[in-house]
């Protein structure tokens, strides 16, 4: 069986028949034992991530009756093999590491990482293009999520975010500036108050020739910061639009901030 959590939750037969799991309790159980695959999570745990606070005084029954259905679920597409254990202290899935995406996605950026590192660039890409083509959405989206989930999502979103980065580095060491374009708008969108992102865009468009977009990207960031937080762009990136005007002064007076926020 393979497990796809970097997308709709799907599981994936060994006749190739796929199952996308419901928004539902049972879902959420799997999920939580998938991304600890082989450890094993104790039933308080379980329970925190069901029902948080509002602990219901069926918890106990409840949670058994979540893993037998779980245990259907594996017992229709694994051909008898023992997915879903019982432990002393609680519940654990036992599969393959190479049968979990997630999984997968960590040990191809860590290569990836130590091959840039090493300075194999071309091979970090290799490495990091297959890593994220294994997204296929939002990791677990539509899932209900608990506490305990919720912040294994946080890594693996940072994870993402950290491979999108060695990518655009790597990239950047190959000359491939105009490729990475993309990328860092795509993440300076969905990252609107990061100004290292914004910097780096900044800097690759200038690399590029793009100079007037490089200080409309500028501008850009300087909006964004004064409607969402009223300050200014770091020194650095001040410095920079001040590179790229020429070495000319920049004058952005508290009646040009008012103006852009009544725009």
């Amino acid at each position: 069986m393979k497990f796809n959590l970097l997308g709709q939750f799907e599981i994936v037969a060994a006749d190739g028949s796929s199952l996308f799991l419901s928004r539902s309790k049972v879902s959420q159980i799997i999920a939580l034992l998938l991304v600890q695959n082989d450890e094993t999570v104790s039933v308080d745990t379980l329970i925190e991530e069901l029902w948080g606070e509002n602990v219901p005084r069926s918890a106990l029954t409840t949670l058994q009756t979540y893993i037998y259905h779980a245990r259907k679920i594996f017992a229709g597409m694994s051909d008898g093999e023992a997915v879903l254990i019982t432990r002393p202290a609680g519940y654990a899935i036992r599969v393959p590491e190479d049968a979990i995406d997630v999984t997968v996605f960590e040990r191809l950026v860590h290569q990836a990482r130590k091959l840039l590192d090493e300075g194999r660039p071309e091979a970090a890409v290799d490495r990091l293009d297959e890593a994220l083509t294994l997204w296929r959405g939002p990791a677990l989206v539509g899932m209900m999520t608990g506490a305990v989930l919720e912040a294994h999502l946080t890594y693996i979103n940072e994870l993402r975010f950290s491979a999108t980065d060695l990518h655009i580095k790597a990239s950047q060491r190959l000359g491939r500036h105009e490729e990475i374009i993309p990328q860092l708008r795509r993440l300076v969108a969905e990252n609107p108050l990061n100004e290292t992102l914004h910097a780096q865009l900044i800097r690759t468009l200038a690399t590029c020739g793009r100079r007037a977009e490089a200080l409309r990207a500028y501008q850009s960031l300087w909006r964004i910061l004064d409607l969402e937080l009223g300050v200014e762009p770091a020194p650095e990136l001040q410095l920079l639009q001040h590179e790229l005007l020429g070495g000319s002064t920049m004058a952005h007076t508290a009646a040009d901030r008012g103006a852009r926020r009544g725009a």
